[in-house]
């Protein structure tokens, strides 16, 4: 079954377009949980939530944004984030005085955090195609380095490597650091 049949059977709430995602890109939503939910039965339960959401998200989905597999892969990674953030709050018990203040990022931090978000996206851009998979495996999908140099026929100490000067030469495109 091609992509857009399975996004159609989505769109019209059938059952055979779940079964059909499962089948097709369960392999790639469970790829991008494993790094990030340690807990075998939790990536089962993450991954039973990434499956609600993409039934519930699907009619948001808008191929001029963007590809199907990137749209799926955010929901995965977004959701597997959330589920490894779930413990934390619910076995939370000390009581938070009501004069706290918010942990929320008030409207300056989010307008601060949207124009270095644009800018890194503007310099990973000008990134050749291999060092921006590397950091976006490394940085966004949360993978080991042993797990990025296994499936890159690399050493770790290589792959370190080249995170490092990545990292450094992004420094530098964003105005990090002045000289060298």
């Amino acid at each position: 079954m091609r992509e857009q049949e399975i996004i159609t059977l989505l769109k019209q709430r059938k059952e055979e377009g779940m079964d059909a995602l499962l089948l097709h890109y369960g392999p790639l939503i469970k790829y991008i949980i494993a790094p990030i939910v340690a807990d075998p039965q939790d990536r089962e339960e993450c991954l039973s939530d990434v499956i609600l959401r993409i039934w519930e998200k699907i009619g948001q989905y808008d191929p001029e944004r963007g590809s199907w597999n990137a749209w799926l892969t955010a929901i995965a990674r977004n959701t597997a984030l959330n589920c490894r953030r779930r413990p934390d709050v619910l076995n939370r018990t000390e009581e938070i005085p009501e004069d706290a203040p918010s942990p929320d990022p008030g409207p300056e931090e989010i307008l601060i955090r949207q124009e270095r978000q644009a800018a890194l996206a503007a310099a990973l851009v000008k990134l050749p195609t291999r060092d921006r998979i590397l950091f976006y495996r490394k940085y966004y999908y949360l993978q080991s380095t042993a797990q990025i140099a296994a499936e890159l026929g690399l050493s770790e100490r290589a792959v370190e490597g080249k995170l490092y000067r990545l990292k450094k030469q992004l420094r530098r495109m964003l105005g990090g650091e002045a000289h060298e």
